[in-house]
């Protein structure tokens, strides 16, 4: 059974920083590509950023660009979204996502698999 858990949420003031981990069991991240959504309330989910199994891949929004780096740690079977400079419309519930192919990777769906969500909230 898989499963990916967030942690590393909370409340922090604009300009601070946050690391989010996601720890999978059920699956070795290094045979996945891992990523991260956000969802602010009465929004959809939006993608984050997201790392291809040989970790030479990377992709982020453009929103986050130069503020937030996600890496991986194959031997914890974790990974991690450094967020930096944080802004309150970085405000959402963020998720943990795995696929088995990196393409089209931005595109939520249903057959990810995901965590049940970590919350951020920046306040100004």
């Amino acid at each position: 059974q898989v499963q990916l858990v967030e942690s590393g949420g909370g409340l922090v003031q604009a300009g601070g920083s946050l690391r989010l981990s996601c720890a999978a069991s059920g699956l070795f991240v290094s045979r996945y590509a891992m990523g991260w959504f956000r969802q602010a309330p009465g929004k959809e989910r939006d993608f984050v950023a997201a790392i291809k199994w040989t970790g030479g891949n990377i992709d982020y929004a453009d929103s986050v660009k130069g503020r937030f780096t996600i890496s991986r740690d194959n031997a914890k079977n974790t990974v991690y979204l450094q967020m930096n400079s944080l802004k309150p419309e970085d405000t959402a519930v963020y998720y943990c996502a795995a696929r088995s192919s990196y393409d089209d990777f931005r595109t939520p769906r249903p057959s990810n698999y995901w965590g049940q969500g970590t919350q951020v909230t920046v306040s100004s």
